[in-house]
């Protein structure tokens, strides 16, 4: 894969679970988890995060892991991936990758397919998502540099500056796929937003026995034999734009 930007947002600052992306996990930590899930993809990982001061802690363990990172506006996550794309050289051609750090369980091969399929070409946009089937906290996205360098050039309103691709079908004639999960699980919660979300996450991990190499397949089994972990937090609200 190349000319490939893969941008995880990361801040400090969460509302409802502040410094979440840095809590234990693993013997190490939320964020480097992810990171180590999606190894394969490493050399094009760009960690955006802040400018407002409390985003230190993020810069230490993206220099630990020889991540490349950016700071930008703690707001407008729109323009800190315009900027941090920018700052690496993208070109209009470049695949650009939406990910969150809220996201330990992320799945490399998952993403891989999404990337795969936009390089070919045939979509502006290709997305999987828990509105296709897939647990939340699987989210992966992939555009083009062109299209989010239009977004941000026109997009105004802060839903639109906060949420990236919100508002891309506003600015942009756009063809999108989704990958279909094939049945719905958008009920089994994978992201962490609060403290439920990390206690699940943490019994899942340690149903692995702190494995973190496991595939989509085997975490759908033991989610599936472990009911007892999804109504751990499945009362958590996701929080709605």
């Amino acid at each position: 894969m190349t000319n490939l930007m893969v941008i995880i947002q990361a801040r400090m600052t969460s509302t409802r679970l502040p410094g979440k992306v840095l809590m234990p996990l693993c013997s190490t930590s939320v964020l480097e988890v992810m990171i180590e899930r999606l190894k394969p993809l490493n050399e094009h990982i760009i960690v955006a995060t802040t400018n407002d001061g409390s985003e230190r802690p993020i810069l230490e363990l993206c220099n630990k892991l020889n991540i490349k990172s950016y700071q930008g506006d703690t707001e407008d996550v729109l323009g800190r991936y315009f900027e941090a794309a920018k700052k690496f050289g993208a070109n209009d051609d470049t695949t650009i990758v939406r990910l969150t750090s809220d996201c330990p369980l992320i799945d490399v091969q998952l993403c891989q397919k999404v990337i795969e399929k936009h390089q070919a070409g045939d979509f502006d946009m290709v997305n999987l998502g828990p509105h296709s089937g897939y647990p939340r906290g699987l989210d992966c996205c992939a555009f083009s540099f062109a299209l989010l360098a239009n977004t941000h050039r026109l997009a105004s309103h802060p839903a639109d500056r906060e949420h990236v691709t919100l508002g891309m079908a506003k600015f942009n004639d756009m063809s999108v796929f989704t990958y279909s999960a094939q049945q719905d699980l958008s009920h089994f919660r994978l992201t962490l937003d609060e403290p439920d979300d990390y206690t699940a996450i943490t019994e899942i991990y340690a149903a692995f026995n702190q494995n973190l190499d496991f595939s989509y397949q085997e975490l759908i089994q033991l989610l599936e034999h472990r009911q007892d972990i999804l109504k751990i937090n499945q009362h958590v609200n996701q929080k709605t734009i």
